[in-house]
């Protein structure tokens, strides 16, 4: 699809490390980052705090967070803190935690307050086998609205609540960067990026408005992908 740069590589490897120089050189730039969840990212985010040790003109945001302590193991801000903030150098210029513990609607309210005129550089995003990005869930009310960040109800396992950046706020960063891998992701990916867009599948709503969108997969995610 001519609204998004499809980047095929070989294994999950090849694309967390395609992943991790996007994150150094961001970094390295001072951008503001959102980071997401997932095992692929968790090595995208090893990869680039070798990559790159020095965050400190760097902001880190997360697009969705479940509702839980920012210790426990569902939570997307404690995948990225083993992995990533823990084995920097030097640490981001500032580091916006979505506060789940707190439940759904205050976090939502709190993140919102931070966000504030932020503008979001380089938006990291996974697709779930069933087309969700974010905490946006397919057909899903929370593809409506127009706020800048939402409570959420999951619609999958885990069944926590969750918090998300909203759809607009999804497409208003300047960079948006999709990473998938495995076979699993195959039909979401299809649908994502190559059919077209609508409620059932959020991932295919999300593009950049002003800026480049780009969709990293490993072979085994593209393989439903047009030749």
């Amino acid at each position: 699809m001519s609204d998004v740069e499809l980047v095929v590589v070989a294994d999950e490897q090849e694309a967390a490390a395609l992943v991790a120089e996007r994150l150094a050189r961001a970094a390295r730039a001072g951008r503001s980052i959102v980071l997401t969840g997932g095992s692929t990212p968790a090595l995208a985010y090893a990869e680039a705090a070798r990559r790159e040790s020095d965050w400190s003109r760097a902001e880190v945001w997360w697009g969705d967070e479940r509702c839980v302590p920012p210790e426990h193991e569902l939570s997307n801000y404690a995948l990225a803190k083993r992995t990533l903030l823990d084995n920097l150098e030097h640490g981001p210029h500032a580091v916006h935690r979505i506060k789940g513990e707190r439940g759904k609607d205050q976090a939502a309210a709190e993140y919102d307050v931070a966000l504030d005129d932020h503008t979001l550089d380089l938006l990291l995003l996974g697709v779930g086998p069933d087309g969700h990005v974010a905490s946006l869930f397919p057909n899903a009310q929370t593809l409506q609205r127009h706020e800048r960040v939402l409570p959420a109800e999951a619609g999958l396992e885990p069944f926590v609540d969750r918090v998300t950046l909203s759809l607009p706020t999804l497409c208003g960063a300047d960079d948006v960067l999709f990473l998938l891998t495995g076979e699993a992701k195959a039909d979401a990916a299809r649908r994502a990026f190559a059919e077209p867009p609508g409620p059932e599948t959020p991932a295919s709503l999300v593009r950049s408005a002003q800026g480049r969108t780009t969709a990293i997969l490993d072979r085994a995610a593209a393989a439903e992908l047009p030749a």
